[in-house]
């Protein structure tokens, strides 16, 4: 496993991709609302990435797991669909539960980022979902307190469980986050869950992905959609997704991908 260090300038520059992510993000967060397909709010992110000369991470993006290359700009996830759901005809109701996740490149250099939020006014939103999606928002920050120099990634994994399960979530299982640079999915494989002071050490330069993905359930179990692409919670319990793109730097981690 070959993992490459980025420069400083190298992660400026993966800081303007980030830029286009986040921007993507709110143009599809300020797009949704009853009645809007989910299909029209990749036109909304894909039109984003076109203002700014940036390219799809996801569009035919073909790993040896999937059937087909994946059709869409962004991953729409609604409800119980965790990660991975294709943007197609539904059209979203009030109350709806979307996670929203978008990679992007620019300039050869890649963001990667997802969101969680209810359609709707937040006064008709399910509490329920408000708190899975705060405590999901919550253990992305924790695991990203931890990505300090000299840590290691079990240390990341311990603070995002250390918030996850005593809420009495489930993660999903075998998935997590990855390093990101040049393509989309570098080594290393970030998990959700590790044990303090074990793996990988974290050096300056490193660019990872961080990324919860919590079960309102309880359970770790999922399924998959015929479509080969769409993770849904085996228990049809809701679910919520959150990601940021972050280097490691002696001062301590940079998200990349913040508004």
């Amino acid at each position: 496993m070959t993992i490459e260090l980025k420069t400083p300038g190298e992660i400026d520059a993966m800081r303007e991709a980030g830029r286009v992510v986040a921007e993507c993000l709110q143009a599809v967060r300020g797009a949704s609302a009853p009645g809007v397909s989910l299909k029209e709010l990749d036109t909304a992110a894909h039109d984003v990435m076109r203002a700014h000369g940036a390219v799809p991470a996801f569009l035919d993006y073909h790993p040896h797991f999937a059937p087909s290359p994946y059709p869409g700009v962004i991953c729409s996830s609604v409800n119980d669909a965790v990660v991975h759901a294709i943007p197609g005809d539904y059209r979203l109701v009030e109350g709806d539960l979307v996670s929203i996740d978008i990679g992007a490149f620019l300039d050869g250099w890649c963001g990667d980022a997802a969101i969680s939020y209810v359609v709707g006014p937040a006064e008709a939103a399910d509490p329920a979902d408000l708190a899975l999606i705060d405590t999901t928002e919550r253990a992305l920050y924790a695991g990203i307190a931890a990505a300090r120099s000299g840590k290691t990634l079990g240390d990341i994994g311990a603070a995002v469980a250390g918030v996850a399960r005593p809420a009495g979530y489930g993660m999903l299982a075998d998935h997590g986050g990855h390093g990101v640079g040049r393509a989309m999915h570098e080594p290393p494989h970030v998990a959700n869950e590790g044990r303090a002071g074990k793996g990988l050490k974290l050096r300056p330069g490193l660019v990872i992905a961080i990324e919860p993905m919590l079960h309102a359930g309880g359970s770790d179990e999922y399924r998959h959609d015929p479509d080969g692409w769409t993770l849904r919670t085996a228990d049809g319990s809701r679910a919520a997704h959150v990601e940021h793109t972050i280097a490691i730097t002696p001062d301590g981690p940079r998200i990349l991908t913040e508004a």
